[in-house]
């Protein structure tokens, strides 16, 4: 507004600058069709008067083609008048579609294309600097010859001649609202286009939620700002591409307007909360027929529709805002949505400026009036800043969101070490009473079983034994105690060379009080292990422990006169695995497994059990009136390179 009053006062100084009545003034203005077949001769009948800004279809409808205006005018008559004093400017706010300029016989402009596809100068206001030599002292010309499609609006605008200073700052109000208002708004909407699409697509599961649980309709109206851009195209440019011509442009032009107008229509009932499916699809029918009749009809035929399609989208854009007004202002129960208002005095804005542009005049000279344009790029401007509004508030309310399930992490968090604590805790309770169990087992496999031979062995034998003989019981009592002791660290013990030095301790042990039994043993030991499979200290220790209770029962239980211990290893190349069984077989007198499982008396049986199960072997028991067989098979993995 600023600059128009700049200019406003610089056509007021310029004006006193030049004596009174020595102003150039317009006397006539007369149009008259060209001929077709040359339409770059005036005509020299057929003028008649008119006004400026004029559309010829109101005078001669079907007529597409060429339209010739002159403009006389004087320059001032008054006494004291120079002619040379004086200059002279000559503005013209449009010419429709295209055209040429001629001050009397001197051509000032002529377009890019008189002919099809034709340059664009409807919207784009011109000045020239008329020369003193070719300016008569009385009464001159100017001739315009416009060129256009009849449903092209064709005619000629405002036209202005006088002092240059005035003429160049009408210019400069006419080159405002004709030029850089649609140029800002294009600018605008291709901003909110990106902007809002691009946050559509961000959060299209409706991360983003209003306070009715209404997803927003960002993508409407980055959708309606897409289309709008589109139609303004028609406003800013030059040349008809990349269309073939100004018919086929002006249709595009109008389907962008379709466009525009459904999604509009779908962004109000997003945001508003309307649920209208019944709208929405005679929206959708209405548009498809808009859009079949703009491009189904032939370039003659399609030229009574442009308008009329024009006029049918600008009424649904008007409904739509109307009905806003009562959603938005009705009478409620609870209390009235802020965001609701301020949409619909947008809305109402819009609906101000379309009734008058469509019930004051209906070219579209008058649709490009600077105030038109301004309030449509104030009404997406606000609408903008509403959405811009909004989203800021849904991103607050998703950073308290962030904090509060923060906080809540943070609280399971805490819980969750709590919780690890108790159960590491009883973790430990049970690792003592594990540890406990264990040293009974061992206890009662090693210690117990040294017990049960030295007993046996004084039972059993015929005199009293000597000194030197009790004294090795006490020995093997004292071992089976310390290796107890030391089982804790028995994982860092060396895992003996082959298979025979691991049975020589055991097979040196019992050989001696089998023999004083009178019970014929028989050992067979495999003499390597293969390659790189071989048990680990544990396991070894494990396995020494099982065939200690098994030759102890044995000795206790059994009264077997033949007893058979057989160590194996073999390989498994295909699973790439290794296989130890330990074996022990007796002739004694067997009992019944499954009787002593079920009674859970034999603290030897469950003690094997477990500890065959802690080191990954199967164990199998079969027992019957000819003997008992234990077995223990043992699964080997590659020993790591350090294992001995």
């Amino acid at each position: 507004m600023g600059l128009l009053w700049a200019l406003s006062a610089g056509a007021a100084l310029a004006a006193l600058d030049a004596p009174p009545g020595c102003e150039p003034r317009i006397v006539s203005v007369q149009a008259a069709r060209a001929a077709p077949d040359a339409p770059e001769l005036r005509p020299v009948e057929g003028w008649v008067d008119v006004t400026v800004p004029d559309v010829w279809t109101r005078r001669w409808p079907d007529w597409s083609g060429s339209v010739w205006y002159r403009i006389d005018w004087i320059r001032g008559a008054a006494a004291g008048c120079a002619a040379a004093d004086v200059p002279v400017a000559l503005g013209i706010d449009g010419v429709s579609v295209t055209g040429e300029v001629f001050s009397n016989s001197d051509l000032l402009w002529r377009d890019v294309s008189l002919v099809e596809p034709l340059s664009r100068s409807w919207n784009v206001p011109r000045w020239w600097v008329l020369s003193s030599s070719g300016l008569k002292n009385g009464a001159n010309s100017v001739w315009v010859r416009a060129v256009g499609p009849a449903g092209l609006s064709p005619g000629l605008g405002a036209v202005r001649v006088g002092d240059t200073r005035w003429v160049a700052g009408e210019y400069g109000s006419a080159q405002w609202r004709q030029r850089t208002v649609y140029f800002i708004n294009a600018v605008l909407c291709a901003m909110a286009a990106v902007l809002f699409l691009l946050v559509w697509a961000l959060n299209r599961r409706g991360r983003f939620q209003d306070q009715s649980g209404q997803a927003p309709a960002y993508g409407w109206f980055g959708l309606m700002a897409l289309c709008w851009l589109a139609y303004l195209s028609t406003y800013l440019a030059l040349t008809p591409w990349p269309w073939p011509d100004s018919l086929t442009r002006s249709r595009f032009s109008l389907i962008a307007l379709i466009g525009y107008a459904l999604c509009v229509c779908k962004f109000t009932f997003r945001f508003g909360g309307q649920d209208l499916p019944r709208v929405e699809k005679a929206l959708h029918v209405l548009a498809v027929v808009g859009v079949a009749a703009l491009i189904l009809p032939s370039p003659d035929a399609v030229i009574p529709w442009l308008d009329r399609v024009w006029q049918a989208t600008m009424m649904v854009i008007l409904a739509n805002g109307v009905q806003f007004q009562w959603h938005a202002w009705r009478p409620r129960s609870g209390s009235r949505r802020m965001s609701h208002v301020l949409l619909a005095l947008c809305w109402l804005v819009f609906v101000l400026v379309g009734v008058a542009t469509l019930f004051s005049v209906v070219d579209r000279w008058q649709v490009a009036r600077y105030w038109a344009a301004l309030s449509g790029l104030s009404v997406i401007g606000l609408v903008m800043l509403l959405l811009g509004a909004q989203l800021v508030r849904q991103m607050r309310r998703m950073e308290h969101f962030n904090l509060t399930l923060a906080e809540r992490v943070n609280d399971a968090r805490t819980e969750l070490a709590q919780a690890l604590a108790r159960e590491h805790a009883r973790a430990l309770e049970n690792a003592k009473l594990q540890e406990r169990m264990q040293i009974a087992h061992d206890l009662h496999d090693g210690l117990g079983g040294s017990l049960v031979r030295g007993m046996a062995l004084v039972e059993q034998a015929s005199e009293a034994l000597p000194n030197e003989r009790v004294l090795s019981l006490f020995k093997t009592l004292r071992d089976d105690l310390r290796q107890v002791i030391d089982y804790g660290s028995s994982a860092g013990a060396n895992v003996p060379e082959t298979p025979v030095q691991w049975a020589a301790p055991l097979r040196h042990r019992y050989t001696r009080i089998l023999d004083e039994l009178d019970v014929a043993s028989e050992w067979r030991i495999a003499p390597t292990w293969l390659g790189p499979y071989r048990p680990s200290a544990l396991q070894c220790l494990g396995l020494t422990r099982l065939v200690e209770e098994a030759l102890s029962n044995v000795i206790k239980h059994s009264r077997a006169h033949r007893l058979c211990v057989m160590v194996d290893v073999r390989t498994e190349e295909a699973q790439q695995r290794g296989v130890l069984e330990v074996r022990i077989e007796d002739d004694g007198t067997g009992f019944d497994v499954a009787a002593v499982q079920r009674a859970g008396l034999s603290v030897g049986m469950r003690s094997m059990a477990a500890r065959a199960d802690r080191m990954g072997a199967v164990l199998d028991i079969v027992s019957g009136p000819h003997g008992t067989a234990v077995s223990a098979i043992l699964t080997l993995s590659r020993a790591a390179p350090d294992a001995r």
